[in-house]
């Protein structure tokens, strides 16, 4: 690429990208695990067939009734006209830079947080301030809201429940920022990639849309609905921004199938989400298993568990792979990440984690 005359803030980047390898038991990307439910490949299939009968035309343009169903799906007051779906909840995030990032402006986030912030920066030529957390990794109001005052940014991005900690933020956390950014006109992006799998009590930042011009939480159906392989991103927000949206989107961006199947899931959110407490439960049983290992694994909201108290994380992880167990090593000492599978999965990454200590 060296030959080419890539932009300069590219230059010297990788790709995002987790390890894709061929192992029995794959916990390393927060997929959900479990296996579609037949009733819902079934009516995502016939939904999708009835689709493709007008593929030669372009897909509906506004998604109206995807909209409708998330909106119905979110609650909270949320209308149609608030919602905007995209491939990816990535792709929603990248929108959301093209139309308030951009050059001579600023995206704030706090690592250790999803690795893909940066390079949405990059690739939208925003510049990326890396804000600071505590010693555990915690973000508290006061310091949110002292680092956006001191760095005025154009944009900032809050993940919560965050990646790759898995623990929720206090709504407290996301009021002080938004307020902290009145004077700069900051807009502030809540990341609920994995809601669905909060803790009872645990609230969504939907729930302080109402009067926040400027706040918008995205979503996405890749994880408790199992569409990862379908890509399908959303976000609800003031009718303002769905607008502002409108300006940078590519023409058809959502094809007639992504949303022929995205409507199919959303008319099975039962069956769909029936294996979400399922998960909650491995990953709680993950939690307490580290525990009794003498590791140290975070508070997770998520459908997976972020641990430390590792001497050699890299190492470690080799030898899980090794085992024929695959779960994420994110860059930070002495921590690994991993995915609460099915019962059976899980079992086995505990399984072989527990040989591998006791080794």
């Amino acid at each position: 690429m060296n030959q080419l005359p890539l932009r300069e803030n590219l230059r010297g980047l990788q790709p995002y990208g987790a390890p894709q390898l061929d192992v029995p038991i794959q916990l390393n990307v927060n997929e959900n695990t479990h296996p579609m439910p037949a009733e819902v490949a079934r009516a995502i299939t016939d939904e999708v067939f009835a689709a493709a009968q007008g593929l030669n035309r372009y897909p509906d343009r506004e998604f109206v009734e995807l909209r409708q169903r998330l909106a119905g799906f979110l609650g909270h007051g949320v209308t149609e006209d608030q919602v905007w779906a995209a491939n990816g909840s990535n792709e929603i995030l990248q929108q959301i830079l093209q139309a308030f990032g951009g050059p001579g402006r600023s995206l704030l986030s706090f690592p250790p947080t999803y690795s893909m912030y940066p390079l949405l920066a990059s690739g939208t030529d925003t510049a990326y301030i890396a804000g600071e957390r505590g010693a555990g990794f915690e973000l508290t109001a006061e310091s949110a809201a002292r680092q956006v005052r001191e760095k005025a940014p154009s944009v900032v991005f809050l993940c919560s429940p965050n990646n790759p900690t898995g623990t929720a933020l206090g709504l407290d956390v996301v009021e002080a920022v938004y307020a902290a950014g009145e004077a700069s006109r900051t807009v502030v992006v809540v990341d609920e990639a994995y809601a669905e799998f909060r803790h009872e009590g645990t609230p969504s930042a939907l729930e302080l849309l109402p009067g926040r011009p400027r706040l918008i939480v995205s979503r996405t159906m890749s994880k408790a609905f199992a569409l990862a392989g379908a890509r399908l991103g959303y976000l609800a927000a003031a009718q303002e921004v769905t607008a502002a949206l409108r300006l940078v989107r590519l023409p058809y961006h959502l094809s007639a199938v992504t949303q022929a199947t995205a409507i199919a899931a959303l008319k099975h959110v039962g069956a769909l989400l029936a294996n979400v407490e399922d998960i909650k439960r491995q990953r709680d049983r993950i939690v307490s298993e580290l525990t009794r290992l003498g590791l140290q694994p975070a508070s997770s909201d998520s459908n997976f568990v972020f641990f430390g108290g590792l001497d050699d994380a890299p190492a470690l992880w080799r030898r899980l792979v090794d085992r024929g167990v695959l779960v994420r090593d994110v860059g930070i000492p002495g921590h690994l990440r991993v995915t609460a599978g099915t019962e059976a999965e899980t079992t086995a990454f505990l399984t072989e984690l527990e040989a591998l200590l006791a080794a």
